[in-house]
């Protein structure tokens, strides 16, 4: 059962389903249209996509990415 991300055609806004079969109507949570656009999804994995390094996990974190931010080279998000 994937979840699926959808743009109102009606009133612009984004939002998420849990789709259980591909003949469910979904319908925006913000203004009830069933006109939306199915839109492209992006993800995220974990690891630094070496296995031969040495370094701990806190060692390969760049501190100019911010105090919260956590993700290698930073992630856009300050």
């Amino acid at each position: 059962m994937p979840i699926y991300e959808y743009l109102c055609n009606d009133c612009h806004s984004r939002y998420e389903k849990l789709v259980m079969s591909n003949g469910s109507p979904i319908a925006c949570p913000k203004c009830g249209s069933r006109k939306s656009t199915l839109q492209f999804s992006t993800f995220s994995t974990a690891g630094n996509g070496s296995s031969s390094s040495t370094a701990s996990a806190s060692d390969s974190f760049s501190s100019s990415s911010g105090p919260s931010c956590n993700r290698p080279g930073g992630c856009g998000c300050h």
